[in-house]
């Protein structure tokens, strides 16, 4: 692996469709009302919205009027956002249109920096996403969880029994970082000492230059470099077993489609793993926290009846969306909602809105833990990009309101949670909680 070359990139056609400049989007405003700004100026992925929680009514107003809207001028370029429930489904099951190809962009807004592309098999189109996806599958299938469950079971019941109680404590990096860092470090057969690392670099991959993480596209450029260092030493160590280990290296290393990867690509698969084990369940478990908090009678009937556990982890799901939205790339001009999507446009199919489309889910803007088909939400994608470890996040927030019930069936947050300034993952920096003295 270390001695791999990079391979030029695929020429793709992508002739992007020159459009009419339209006015600049409005700058975010704190405290602005949605329904006051022009909807040719309105950029719902400005990421002080986010960062201020305030991005639901922009998506309660797009759904009504603009369901299929287009932002002439943002950040990231020209882009369309797909807000409703079932446009979302046909976007994401229709990759022969609506490509994640890294070489054009990926999977999030913006346009890729061609000195630095990290192909991974999220954003690959078949029949390369297909090969690589099915040498990691078997990492979460059913006997490998059965086979994770004690372990997790074990770490969560040490976690919570550390926790302090009376007094205020951050709950995001005691619960919900150090959970999936440990979970993240066994699925890598990681060394244990520097399980942080995949921590930093999960918050280094999708961190911008202003979010306080990293200070420049640079910065970023050289820790993601050395994760790849550090797990070249480890693929290195792995390759030649003759009979490897169940872990995604060992995985990687042997599998037939990835084992010739060159090393941005395994750099791109690793980030990948990275992101998707930690930035999703570490999310849901402080969200669903926060949620209950927000909702006392949903956390009343939680107290009263255990057996919902199951049932209130999809919810917290939905209700988290942990990543907000997923961006595709037309291959083809296109038709959705009545408007004409061009060849070459970047399109965001945003999930967190999606998942409160009334018009699909009943009382969608309500957290209900006992709600009827709460697995129906977009938290995980559909089609052949659906989420590979949903069953694992799902395991795991089960086994940690299973154990927390057991021992803390009450934990207070006590001040307004941080969240982080992105507009891709829907994150929290810090949140302070107190278990009350018995």
């Amino acid at each position: 692996m270390s001695e791999a070359v990079i391979r030029e990139a695929p020429s793709i056609d992508i002739t992007v469709t020159e459009r009419v400049v339209m006015p600049s989007s409005a700058p975010y405003v704190k405290g602005e009302d949605p329904y006051s700004i022009p909807l040719d100026k309105m950029d719902v992925a400005q990421p002080e919205i986010w960062r201020d929680y305030a991005m639901m009514p922009y998506f309660e107003r797009l759904r009504k009027e603009d369901p299929v809207h287009y932002c002439p001028s943002s950040e990231w370029g020209p882009y369309w956002s797909v807000t409703k429930y079932n446009d979302i489904m046909a976007v994401d099951t229709n990759h022969q249109v609506f490509s994640s190809d890294a070489h054009l962009g990926g999977i999030t807004l913006g346009q890729p920096d061609n000195d630095f592309i990290l192909p991974m098999f999220i954003a690959m189109d078949p029949p390369k996403h297909d090969a690589q996806r099915k040498v990691v599958s078997p990492i979460v299938a059913p006997a490998n969880l059965a086979k994770l469950e004690g372990t997790i079971r074990e770490r969560v019941i040490k976690l919570v029994d550390e926790m302090p109680v009376g007094e205020a404590f951050d709950w995001v990096d005691h619960i919900s970082i150090e959970l999936t860092t440990q979970m993240l470090a066994t699925l890598f057969d990681f060394p244990w000492e520097d399980r942080r690392k995949l921590t930093r670099w999960s918050d280094v991959a999708t961190a911008r230059p202003d979010s306080g993480i990293i200070e420049s596209e640079e910065a970023r450029r050289a820790e993601l470099l050395e994760c790849l260092a550090y797990f070249t030493d480890l693929w290195n160590q792995r390759v030649n077993a003759k009979e490897p280990n169940g872990d995604l290296i060992s995985m990687l290393a042997h599998g037939e489609s990835t084992r010739n990867m060159d090393q941005m690509e395994y750099l791109g698969n690793i980030i990948l793993l990275i992101v998707g084990g930690n930035d999703t369940t570490r999310n849901s478990i402080t969200g669903g926290l926060l949620a209950l908090n927000e909702n006392p009678a949903e956390y009343d009937k939680l107290r009263a009846d255990h057996s919902l556990i199951p049932n209130m982890v999809s919810e917290i799901i939905r209700w988290q969306t942990p990543l907000a939205h997923m961006r595709r790339t037309a291959l083809s001009d296109y038709e959705l909602g009545g408007k004409l999507i061009k060849k070459g446009d970047q399109v965001a199919m945003w999930y967190v809105s999606g998942n409160r489309d009334d018009e699909v889910i009943a009382n969608a803007n309500q957290f209900i833990i006992d709600r009827e088909r709460a697995r129906q939400h977009l938290s995980f994608g559909f089609g052949i990009h659906r989420c590979v470890g949903n069953r694992l996040a799902e395991m795991q927030l089960k086994i940690v309101w299973e154990e927390l019930m057991k021992r803390h069936p009450r934990i207070e947050v006590v001040e307004a949670p941080t969240r982080i300034l992105s507009s891709f993952v829907k994150g929290y920096e810090k949140m302070m909680v107190k278990i009350p003295a018995k």
